[in-house]
């Protein structure tokens, strides 16, 4: 990948507007910030999943309920928000999109991200882990082929390496699984469970490229602040399409069953749905952030880390069993994300000592 497709999202179309913030930052600053993202995204996602997969083995059978958690956290966010201040410029007014586009860009996201919770709520219920981590894997697969339409994302042999390296770790814990399918899964079930993690994959990875896209096109703003904008306004549609999903359904009127008969307590199936909903937010932070730092490929990579990770995330807490598969599989998905990582370096000194970066676009050379 060239230097020029490495830069933070908003280099060139933020330039006109002064120089972009991360460009502000030194270089031990700039990888603190990404260690950071990384480290939201990885505990965030292998926490949700790991609670989402007790829910569902205690007792817990609602789909809408399993979605609205995924975004009802949403308010948390708030509380970076309010101390990340955003400086004005003259001109910001002007370069900005009108408040009806705006609008519609968070609606459409969210409404998207709604529907694609769903679908990861009903391969999750109705998979195995392994299954679900296997299929969950092709949204770098997605990425890679979005990216490079929407976003003129470019690959070396090293991002190509990466990509492939983690697909088959992934693919490696899908083997070692013994048990196909969760007992009393249905044939037919299982194949709706399968159809809805590849779909979700997929949208998954469209809504990385789009956001991308949203923030050079659309909102144009130099701030991280908008990051968290686009993560609040567009997880608060999506909580409001997932409560109108709960009540209409009628799924609502077995919560009050589910939690009775929830094998860990009462108390333990609240705590279960409101962690779950906090981890599901610190995901998001990350997932955000690394598109807005990075890319949305990069984020996409350590998306699918996250999915070898978790297993060992298992051992400790719930207890699975480990060998030597899993192990592998884990070593493969660190090299994996480490020739994805070193790429990045490379970038990064090659963007610092070209001189046309640093004369036509300030930004791209990412000076942190």
């Amino acid at each position: 990948m060239t230097a020029d497709n490495q830069q933070p999202i908003l280099g060139k179309d933020g330039a006109s507007n002064g120089q972009h913030p991360l460009a502000k930052l030194n270089r031990l600053h700039f990888w603190l910030l990404l260690a950071l993202n990384i480290i939201f995204l990885l505990a965030g996602q292998a926490a949700a999943v790991i609670l989402g997969r007790f829910y569902y083995d205690k007792g817990g059978n609602s789909k809408w309920m399993a979605t609205l958690v995924q975004t009802a956290a949403f308010p948390v966010l708030f509380i970076p928000y309010l101390f990340i201040t955003s400086p004005q410029n003259d001109s910001e007014g002007s370069n900005r999109a009108s408040f009806i586009t705006v609008s519609v860009v968070y609606f459409v996201i969210g409404a998207m991200v709604a529907g694609d919770n769903m679908l990861y709520s009903i391969g999750l219920l109705y998979l195995s882990a392994s299954t679900y981590s296997l299929i969950c894997a092709t949204q770098l697969i997605f990425s890679a082929v979005l990216s490079f339409f929407l976003n003129g994302q470019k690959f070396t042999a090293l991002i190509m390496n990466s990509v492939v390296v983690l697909s088959l770790s992934t693919a490696l814990l899908a083997v070692n699984d013994d048990t196909d399918k969760p007992s009393g899964v249905t044939k037919w079930k299982y194949v709706i469970g399968f159809l809805a993690t590849l779909g979700a994959s997929a949208m998954y990875a469209l809504l990385l490229s789009l956001m991308q896209l949203s923030f050079q096109k659309v909102l144009k703003k130099e701030t991280f602040s908008v990051v968290l904008e686009m993560q609040i306004y567009t997880a608060l549609v999506a909580t409001g399409v997932s409560i109108v999903g709960l009540f209409a359904s009628g799924e609502w009127k077995t919560l009050q069953g589910e939690m009775g008969s929830f094998t860990a307590g009462k108390l333990s199936y609240v705590m279960t749905l409101v962690w779950t909903a906090i981890a599901w937010q610190i995901c998001s932070v990350g997932v955000v952030g690394l598109v807005f730092v990075v890319s949305s490929l990069f984020s996409n990579v350590i998306s699918t880390l996250s999915l070898a990770i978790t297993p060992i995330a298992a051992v400790v807490i719930l207890h699975d069993k480990m060998n030597g598969v899993k192990i592998i599989a884990m070593l493969m998905a660190i090299w994996g994300f480490g020739t994805y990582l070193y790429q990045n370096y490379v970038d990064d000194l090659k963007a610092r000592k070209a001189p046309s970066a640093v004369d036509d676009a300030p930004t791209e050379s990412r000076s942190c």
